[in-house]
């Protein structure tokens, strides 16, 4: 498969893991329309490659993304109402595509990640953080709202958490962000690594159009009520999954004591 070059990304390979690294340290990694494009297209790039079963957003430098560019902020500011929306439409299907990729997603995160940031950590899967690590959704401080990376903030920490962070703009810590669900670990800076390459370690080693069908049950039964719809749309899918090529062999490969395909 040939690989896209991009202007503000760095795709790092290793195995069956694929990272995509932010590549604008001398911004602390701040996003413009740029890297809004490249991370789109990075996100379909790999999504298609099936060599690849784990993605994984990192940034290059000391801080994982420090929000919007001001410069892309200034110019914003003189945009019409229709350029302001075609602009956040693109930042808005950027962040949709990371969410919505077939496979498991890590943010890797370390010093800053405020603002729109903080939305990249949250439309990941899955996110690890040193304990240096910093979070805000900061966008009232300059009279905006976190109005795109709102889905994503809100479905890891939940209404009651989010209205205290959109409205107060306070910087929380790793700790804290770990307390209310923004992130899944924290570890000390040395550790960031191997703490990420372990958990996709175990990810790449379960089945692949399971993990899929897993993301696609979440997306599909969150927040609904436990009724008779939900109830028969969930034997109903684990009566398909349990059909499927991938689910006989992995059932087999553990009662016969051998490796399944998708390990081979």
């Amino acid at each position: 498969m040939i690989m896209a070059t991009y202007q503000t990304l760095e795709i790092e390979r290793a195995g069956r893991v694929a990272t995509i690294w932010m590549n604008r340290p001398e911004v602390f990694n701040a996003f413009d329309e740029a890297l809004i494009a490249d991370l789109r297209d990075a996100c379909i790039e790999l999504d298609a490659d099936v060599g690849v079963r784990v993605v994984v957003l990192g940034g290059r430098g000391r801080h994982f993304s420090a929000g919007a560019d001001l410069n892309w902020m200034r110019r914003a500011s003189g945009y019409s109402e229709a350029e302001n929306l075609d602009d956040a439409r693109r930042f808005s299907a950027m962040l949709r595509g990371l969410s919505e990729m077939s496979k498991p997603t890590i943010a890797r995160v370390q010093g800053a990640a405020l603002g729109g940031g903080t939305g990249l950590a949250a439309a990941c899967d899955m996110a690890i953080a040193a304990s240096d690590a910093s979070f805000s959704t900061s966008e009232v401080k300059f009279g905006i709202i976190p109005a795109v990376i709102s889905p994503y903030v809100l479905r890891a920490v939940g209404p009651r958490h989010a209205l205290r962070l959109f409205q107060s703009a306070e910087k929380i810590d790793a700790q804290r962000a770990l307390a209310i669900g923004l992130v899944g670990e924290v570890v000390a800076p040395d550790q960031l690594d191997a703490a990420v390459a372990k958990l996709a370690e175990t990810l790449v080693g379960c089945a692949p159009q399971a993990q899929k069908a897993a993301k696609d049950l979440i997306a599909a039964i969150n927040a609904r009520p436990i009724d008779d719809a939900v109830s028969e749309e969930t034997a109903q899918r684990i009566a398909r999954r349990r059909a499927t090529d991938e689910a006989k062999d992995g059932i087999a490969a553990f009662l016969e004591k051998r490796t399944p395909a998708w390990l081979r």
